[in-house]
């Protein structure tokens, strides 16, 4: 997918105009439409406005195989550690799954508790 299909591809999940994109992006409206239909490569601070805006990762616009991530990706060692397991079997997925739903109820009864005391 080339780069202008992906920006035309998130304007369009995000339900939004060509103008509604040069605004939140803070671009010259007139290029949007040149930049999806691929007749005029954007500069780079241009595609560092428009992740922004999107809040996807150079990388995913840039690269044709690049996975798509948020800009904004949380970094902390518990994130980096869940996002290594990518190819767990639907088994150990689903394991992991329940392990996280039950930790979550646990911080949410402790949170309970807390504010009956």
């Amino acid at each position: 997918m080339s780069l202008g299909q992906k920006i035309k591809l998130l304007r369009q999940e995000n339900s939004w105009s060509q103008d509604e994109l040069a605004y939140n992006a803070q671009i010259d409206g007139r290029q949007v439409s040149r930049y999806e239909n691929d007749h005029v490569i954007p500069s780079v601070e241009v595609v560092v406005k428009i992740a922004k805006a999107f809040n996807v990762c150079i990388d995913y616009l840039l690269l044709d195989e690049a996975p798509r991530k948020p800009l904004d990706a949380v970094h902390s060692k518990l994130a980096e550690r869940v996002l290594a397991l990518d190819d767990l079997s639907k088994e150990d997925e689903k394991s992991l799954i329940h392990i996280l739903d039950a930790l979550e109820a646990k911080n949410k009864l402790k949170a309970i508790a807390r504010g009956v005391e």
